[in-house]
């Protein structure tokens, strides 16, 4: 058996992500379809016979510890695992690292008790249940700014009454249980509520311009959500700072994942270019062409870079609240430019569901919205940077 720290760096960690790369491009692109896309119950079985498969690899949840089941890697191992496991639209949740039970895995580790550890934990990471992470609201609740929370848990005699409504949350559709981000007396508290909660009610799937959601994106109700006091998950009051704590690592974790799809996406359009023939010569030899496929590089290395410092400095235990804001934002928009370069090298291919570039571009630019709105982190860095000079 390989140690945590052979498995996190050398020959060990390189001949890792050889396996995931393999097993990204021999089991889980195969399993792409257009038909499981935007199909919740079709996504779930998928998965779940990929994830078989991840298990008997020995791929299976990188992201946890070896007494979880997982394979115990670093943050900067992670990166370039999650870097070949993101390639695939399929490979993250294959792997059991994908968003939003990835975070949501980490977050329960770092909080749970062991009665909720139990109960909750050991069957997410087991692959027989599904979370999700309930903190978005309509306006004019929460969304980018988390003070914002409107929905409220109020003590009534032994127990917890939740009222609100929760929309876009990712996985929501068929989640086992949600980690519910409500206000209370003391300040915002995080709770546990399994979804055959009486007062717990999924809307609709809301449909999106992404595929390969695990659960959809769901519009949830809470109306008179009756729990006790083993949902609180942490603290009560203290649910804005954990939140924070669980959407740092979530930002990288992103960031880790799209730069695999864009390099994908990049690789596609490479070959396209090599071998398509316009006016009397292949596209790649026009000096145009030529730009985008060296501008593309160039974002993805500046990418890469990003993430791997700040996975540096979460491995050492430092605070990362503006590395990771920053790498979130640069990375963000990074992919988003090499998947539209992809798009425009191949023109009306690009476009179409022949190939993953045009599913790649539509994944892409959500990431500028997604944990948080871009604008409101330069706003943040901005307001933090002027404050220390």
């Amino acid at each position: 058996m390989q140690s945590k720290q052979e498995l996190n760096g050398g020959d060990a960690l390189q001949d890792l992500c050889a396996r995931v790369r393999r097993f990204v491009e021999e089991v889980a692109m195969p399993a792409e379809s257009a038909a499981i896309a935007r199909d919740v119950a079709a996504l779930d079985h998928c998965v779940a016979r990929l994830r078989v498969q991840a298990r008997e690899a020995g791929l299976y949840a990188p992201q946890l510890p070896r007494e979880w089941g997982g394979l115990g890697l670093g943050w900067r191992a992670l990166a370039q695992v999650l870097e070949e496991a993101g390639r695939s639209f399929l490979g993250p949740a294959a792997l059991n690292c994908a968003a939003p039970d990835q975070p949501n895995m980490l977050t329960l580790l770092r909080l749970g008790t062991s009665a909720q550890l139990e109960r909750y934990l050991g069957p997410l990471v087991r692959g027989e249940r599904r979370a999700c992470f309930a903190m978005t609201e309509p306006a004019p609740g929460a969304g980018s700014d988390p003070s914002m929370l409107r929905t409220r848990a109020e003590r009534r005699g032994a127990r917890w009454v939740l009222n609100g409504h929760k929309q876009f949350i990712s996985g929501g559709v068929g989640a086992d249980f949600a980690l519910v981000l409500a206000r209370t007396d003391t300040g915002a508290t995080l709770f546990l509520v399994p979804a055959d909660t009486p007062g717990y009610r999924v809307v609709r799937d809301i449909g999106m311009v992404t595929g390969y959601q695990i659960g959809g994106h769901a519009e949830i109700l809470l109306q008179d959500c009756e729990v006790g006091d083993e949902a609180v998950l942490g603290e009560p009051g203290r649910g804005l700072e954990y939140a924070q704590l669980r959407l740092e690592p979530a930002r990288l974790s992103h960031c880790m994942r799209y730069i695999g799809r864009a390099r994908r996406a990049l690789e596609t359009a490479q070959a396209y270019v090599m071998q398509r023939e316009s006016f009397g010569s292949r596209l790649a030899d026009l000096q145009q062409i030529q730009a985008m496929v060296a501008d593309s590089h160039i974002d993805l290395h500046a990418a890469r870079l990003m993430t791997l410092d700040c996975a540096d400095r979460m491995d050492a235990g430092l605070s990362v609240k503006q590395h990771s804001a920053m790498a979130k934002v640069f990375v963000s928009e990074a992919v988003n430019r090499v998947a539209d370069r992809a798009v425009q090298m191949m023109g009306a291919s690009g476009l179409s569901d022949d190939t993953p570039v045009a599913m790649v571009w539509q994944e892409m630019r959500p990431f500028r919205i997604y944990d948080g709105a871009n604008e409101l982190h330069r706003a943040t860095l901005a307001r933090r940077l002027l404050a220390q000079a």
